[in-house]
Parts: structure tokens; sequence; C-alpha cells
């Protein structure tokens, strides 16, 4: 089992940024894929961007594609997702998850393991 844990959301006005990280434990390897998820009120739990623990292969949303930047730092076991030029629409919880095996997945029940989300609200 593998333990994530989110930090970084907050409140910014639109046009702003915002980094997130989320901080694996427990049984992390490199077979893994991880990916950023969010979910806005009365939504579903949507795809924001994914990326596998070995390579430079990255995915992104449409709608956020050219604003949202996903790294990791294997050295700490850590996922960031850089938010720049934010808009109101990209108010949400914010999680992070991860799926064993490295191939691409966008369908939340695809992934073994979540954070506890962390809020991100932008206002206009």
């Amino acid at each position: 089992q593998v333990q994530l844990v989110e930090s970084g959301g907050g409140l910014v006005q639109a046009g702003g940024s915002l980094r997130l990280s989320c901080a694996a434990s427990g049984r992390t390897s490199v077979n893994f894929f991880m990916g950023w998820f969010r979910q806005a009120p009365g939504k579903g739990r949507d795809f924001v961007s994914g990326i596998r623990w070995a390579g430079s292969m990255t995915w992104y949303a449409d709608s956020v594609k050219g604003r949202f930047t996903i790294a990791r730092d294997n050295a700490d076991n850590t996922v960031y997702l850089q938010m720049d030029s934010l808009k109101p629409e990209d108010t949400a919880v914010y999680y992070c998850a991860a799926k064993r095996g490295i191939g691409y997945s966008k369908t939340p029940a695809d992934f073994d393991s979540w954070g506890q989300g962390t809020q991100v609200t932008v206002s206009s």
C-alpha cells in the first residue's frame, strides 16, 4: 500500500499560481503511474495530469494543457503540480493518486491509492 499526502492548496486570484505537492510513502516503486485529479462541488472526479515514476512522458487534460506542469522528484518520492494562469473554473479539491503498473489511465477506478485532497480556490 502506498500512502499519499497532498499539500499546497489555498486561495488565489485569477491569473495567479499555486504548486501542489504529493508525498508518497510505503511500498513505492518505479512501476507506478501517478495522477492528479480534481473534483468540484456536485461534479465527478476528473483527471488533470499524470506521470510515471520512470521516464519523461506526461499527460494533461485539455482544460489545463499549457497552464499546468507535472513533475516528480524520485529522491524525495514527491510529485508536484505547478498550476499557472489559474482560472475560477479550476476551483476544486485536488487529489493525488497512484496506480500500480506504468500504463497511462485517466479513470479514477484504475487507481489504487489516494491522498486526502487539498482545496484550491480561485477567485475572480
